[in-house]
């Protein structure tokens, strides 16, 4: 609940911020801006799959990189540093370097500073990442806030939304199944992919058993297997810092998807830094994930990029892949 209170803290600062998101449109460009950008050289690829008509490459970035909430269990100075590396520059530079080597996607925040650092990007340095942006909201019948955040993102330039996932978890775990479906609704009228997040797999249960028309899952995925991990008795909800863990049931998530006919990204994969990337990616991959949603700073990508080409080259899976 400290988590949730923390990101609805960032949810509910969108709309007072809205005088200063038509300054940063001004500074960063807009999607009416002429753009006179040179184009990003790809020097990497990597296999891709499609949501609706967005073709997406397998491996997507997070956007921890830029809000600098890094699960870092109770290492409380690691924030604070990644706040200090992570400038904006920095961070520009990063998706920079993402599309060089093949990433084309980023999963992130309808928070001002990180739109106005994706529309620099795109419109004033030629980038062409896509923008999946979760969109916070939809508790306690915040609807109408919710449609207008929706609408703002796309406007700014949003491919795709979906439902945060700690919203999801909340009304999935109060039996307000119709909130995600009206959220899926509005999300649907923007004419972008609308998907749903979740730590908690009965989120996922829910939606198919109402046959809720997401067009995919946003979904944590993780062994728990790593030194770290918590024991079984520690295990008292879907998601916690301490001891950290982000799947809490990863053999029921594996049977779960394996009759989910929808695009799943997983994200959390690497249970923020405790698994390696070429355990995580095999694990997630080989075991239904269409896509992987991974953290991953400036020097990690060119590695990053290589382990999931190698993964998905030999990959062996019991699910067919959804997308």
């Amino acid at each position: 609940m400290h988590d949730i209170s923390r990101r609805s803290f960032i949810q509910g600062s969108i709309l007072a911020s809205a005088t200063s998101m038509v300054a940063a449109n001004a500074q960063a460009g807009t999607p009416d801006s002429k753009n006179t950008a040179t184009a990003i050289t790809v020097k990497e690829t990597l296999p891709k799959g499609k949501i609706g008509n967005l073709e997406l490459s397998r491996l997507m970035i997070g956007g921890n990189l830029i809000t600098n909430f890094m699960h870092s269990r109770d290492l409380k100075y690691v924030d604070n540093l990644s706040s200090h590396y992570n400038t904006d520059d920095k961070i520009l530079e990063t998706f920079r370097i993402s599309e060089e080597y093949g990433i084309d996607t980023i999963i992130t925040h309808a928070d001002p500073r990180i739109m106005s650092l994706l529309k620099k990007h795109r419109y004033e340095r030629g980038g062409k990442m896509k923008w999946i942006i979760n969109v916070m909201g939809a508790l306690d019948n915040e609807l109408k806030i919710f449609s207008e955040k929706a609408k703002q993102v796309v406007d700014e330039g949003a491919d795709g939304l979906y439902l945060f996932g700690a919203n999801a978890d909340t009304l999935a775990l109060h039996g307000k199944v119709e909130m995600i479906a009206r959220t899926v609704a509005i999300m649907k009228e923007q004419k972008v992919p609308a998907g749903v997040g979740a730590h908690d797999l009965n989120v996922i249960k829910v939606c198919e058993q109402n046959k809720i028309p997401a067009e995919f899952y946003v979904k944590t995925f993780h062994h728990l297997k790593y030194p770290t991990a918590p024991k079984p008795e520690q295990i008292r909800g879907s998601n916690m810092e301490i001891p950290g863990y982000w799947c809490s049931q990863p053999e029921e998530t594996i049977e779960v998807f394996k009759k989910v006919e929808k695009p799943w990204i997983a994200f959390k994969v690497m249970a923020a830094g405790a698994i390696p990337p070429q355990d995580a990616f095999k694990y997630a991959f080989g075991n239904g994930a269409d896509f992987i949603l991974a953290g991953i700073l400036d020097f990690q990508i060119a590695e990053d990029v290589r382990i999931t080409k190698n993964v998905l080259s030999g990959i062996k899976r019991e699910r067919p892949w959804r997308s």
